[in-house]
């Protein structure tokens, strides 16, 4: 019944925000139900991989409609001149709300009970709840189903766990609320600036600010959805392990989104090769996958180019990088991790390339730093 009163309020909880798309998460559901009881039922190996399959393409391609099917036309038809084509007349498709986090929830369920890392789910309304659960559901961290399943059967909720999780989700609110809203007021309005009027310092001081906000906001919101849960007895990993103290791009991945680094690392590098290729082949793999995530970020070129960013200096910390932060130490690497992650957000924020661009001319041209002599 405690199951069951969860399953409620979070299908409440997505329809107060996105009633239009509840049809959706449900389907989802049913959907991903259905394909891992009949990867779970079959013997046959071959089967087992056409279910996967099917399981895979169907969650990928809701995610691709939903998600990038708008970034798809918009570039088709910037193309249409050059290729001498209609442009495409398409009306706008809404973004569902947590479609994504929802998605790679769902994939990593059919993916688990595929290999045998985890057993198919034969009470729906526990698997409902894992897809659908709301401290989760729309902003992550990303949860897999072999890291929760044993915890939705038998949950124990102690006085402990409840004091923690109103700790845990107090610390997050005020993360959110009290810093990351109040410097994304500053970096909001620096950002909004035409680029001839940015000077190099409020450039760097709207970058700070906003390295700092998107950390407060993201972090505050996995505090509070870790806290949620344990509320009702329920575990979620740590997403966030002080990232801005990382010594290597390698290490910063290690501490940002957790979940998600993880969740690429297993169902998509690995399946790639992993370690277990050579060298050119390792560092395309790391390349592609870090483009993938920046492109699972947002539906637009700077995500990718962010996504590639990050991709190519963690091909570099494996060729040379990371022997020389051995050589200089540990603050030096930090700070030098930390300029560079601060030159990605500018990509990650900035509306455009052209922005991002200008915007990093400004950072580094170095004007009205000193002022003139009278």
């Amino acid at each position: 019944w405690r199951n069951g009163v969860l399953l409620v309020a979070s299908l409440v909880f997505y329809a107060w925000g996105e009633a239009p798309y509840l049809a959706l998460v449900i389907g989802s559901v049913l959907f991903n139900y259905a394909i891992g009881g009949a990867i779970g039922r079959a013997d046959d190996p071959a089967v087992r991989k056409r279910w996967l399959a099917a399981g895979v393409a169907g969650n990928l391609s809701a995610l691709a409609l939903f998600k990038y099917a708008n970034f798809a036309v918009a570039n088709v038809n910037a193309l249409a001149p050059v290729l001498a084509i209609t442009p495409l007349a398409v009306a706008a498709i809404p973004l569902p709300l947590g479609i994504s986090f929802f998605t790679f929830h769902a994939i990593s369920y059919v993916v688990d009970v595929y290999k045998r890392n985890a057993q198919a789910e034969a009470n729906l309304p526990r698997f409902a709840l894992y897809i659908l659960l709301f401290p989760q559901l729309i902003a992550g961290p990303i949860i897999r189903w072999r890291d929760i399943a044993a915890q939705l059967p038998v949950r124990e909720q102690r006085l402990a766990d409840f004091a923690y999780g109103v700790r845990r989700f107090v610390l997050g609110l005020g993360k959110k609320v009290l810093i990351a809203n109040t410097l994304g007021r500053t970096a909001d309005q620096i950002f909004a600036l035409p680029t001839a009027e940015l000077t190099t310092p409020l450039a760097w001081l709207g970058l700070v600010c906003y390295t700092l906000q998107i950390y407060f906001d993201f972090s505050g919101y996995s505090d509070m959805a870790i806290g949620s849960a344990r509320l009702f007895g329920i575990r979620f990993p740590l997403n966030f392990d002080s990232p801005y103290k990382a010594v290597s791009l390698v290490d910063f991945w290690r501490r940002w989104h957790m979940t998600l680094s993880r969740f690429l690392r297993d169902y998509l590098y690995i399946p790639l090769g992993g370690n277990k290729v050579k060298p050119v082949r390792l560092y395309f793999n790391l390349w592609v996958v870090f483009a993938i995530s920046g492109l699972w970020h947002g539906a637009a070129w700077n995500f990718v180019v962010w996504g590639v960013f990050h991709g190519c200096f963690l091909v570099m910390d494996r060729l040379f990088l990371l022997k020389f932060y051995d050589k200089i130490g540990k603050y030096p690497s930090i700070l030098i991790t930390f300029v560079i992650t601060l030159v990605g957000w500018v990509l990650f924020r900035s509306e455009s390339l052209t922005y991002a661009m200008d915007y990093l001319s400004a950072m580094f041209s170095w004007n009205q730093v000193f002022l003139p002599v009278s």
